[in-house]
């Protein structure tokens, strides 16, 4: 079997490809820079833009399995750089498929796409998408989510969506070394009373999952359907985020801000940032307030059932332990 694996070289996509190294599979990998550590490895690795569809079809030509894992994340940017990497990218990615006739595809999706500013308890996929989405990432992964279960039809096209939460671990480029920074520096607050509880997905359960639901697909189950991944049990947010300071030796949050007050700086910072513009990201903004100050869990029961998924495989405080541990040695 041959994989194509978008965004190969990043923090989950490298996970993937190395699981299906490890499987035996021949592994391409479509990215934007060059990772000779991948070629090492044996992974015939292709620079391009998901936006140019020659290219892209080009370097699908032979493959079996599409991972789409590559996106522009992020709360802050402008629109049209999210539509281009995300719906258009996404849009490229299905139609050089159909042209090559490439039958299977699991595609990294995000629990944003349902976001509408309210808290989640338990919630499982029956939720709707979106409303008031206030970030444009959480809008186009929605669209871009819709047009890949629209293309599955259980036959010469079948796909399946993954939401994993919060992903982190060990070579982190991006979530908790931020965390870690805001804190470090002061500007890091607690948003709200401190009691919501959110979904976090650790990496190496995230990246098992993509191959898993990829046997399930081929198997005939888990078609056409979107699935909510995490460790199987939400944590409380911030005393989490204080357990992991002072597992590194840093100092536990100290101030905090009304949820309502974090929502109407983000209201200001976005205006400024829009209006000025300001270079960077704004300090605040509305969605990030609403993500940091309420509860956001949601049920994982489908894809225990649809493709055994295991989040216990790879526990939290094991997950924990590997972070500092790399943390602790990458600040040395």
């Amino acid at each position: 079997m041959k994989a194509l694996v978008t965004g190969g070289g990043g923090f989950l996509g490298r996970r993937i490809v190395e699981r299906l190294l490890a499987r035996g599979c021949e592994v391409r990998s479509y990215q934007r820079s060059g990772h000779p550590d991948l070629a090492a490895k044996g992974v015939e690795v292709v620079q391009g833009s998901l936006v140019d569809r020659s290219a892209l079809q080009a370097a699908m030509f032979g493959v079996d399995v599409v991972f789409h894992v590559a996106a522009k994340a992020g709360v802050w940017g402008r629109r049209q750089d999210f539509e281009s990497a995300n719906v258009l990218g996404t849009r490229n990615v299905l139609k050089c498929m159909d042209a090559l006739g490439i039958r299977d595809l699991v595609y990294t999706s995000t629990p944003s796409v349902v976001f509408s500013g309210e808290a989640f308890e338990g919630a499982d996929e029956s939720l709707p998408y979106g409303r008031n989405w206030l970030c444009d990432y959480a809008r186009t992964k929605a669209e871009a989510e819709a047009l890949v279960l629209a293309r599955h039809d259980g036959d010469a096209r079948r796909c399946v969506a993954l939401r994993p939460h919060l992903i982190w671990g060990p070579e982190d480029p991006h979530l908790l070394p931020r965390v870690i920074e805001a804190a470090c520096s002061g500007r890091l607050k607690q948003v709200g009373d401190g009691r919501n509880w959110v979904d976090i997905t650790y990496v190496e359960n995230a990246a098992d999952a993509h191959l898993q639901a990829w046997d399930a697909l081929r198997s005939g189950r888990c078609g056409g359907q979107a699935y909510f991944l995490s460790q199987g049990e939400p944590v409380e947010l911030w005393p989490w985020i204080n357990q992991l300071l002072e597992r590194i030796g840093e100092k536990p949050l100290a101030k905090s801000i009304s949820a309502r007050a974090a929502y109407v700086a983000g209201v200001v910072a976005e205006a400024l940032w829009t209006v000025l513009p300001l270079k960077g990201e704004p300090p605040m903004t509305r969605f990030v307030s609403v993500e940091l100050s309420k509860s956001h869990w949601f049920s994982i029961e489908a894809a225990r059932r649809d493709f055994a998924y295991r989040p216990e495989n790879h526990p939290t405080e094991a997950g924990l332990d590997a972070f500092v541990e790399w943390w602790q040695k990458v600040r040395k």
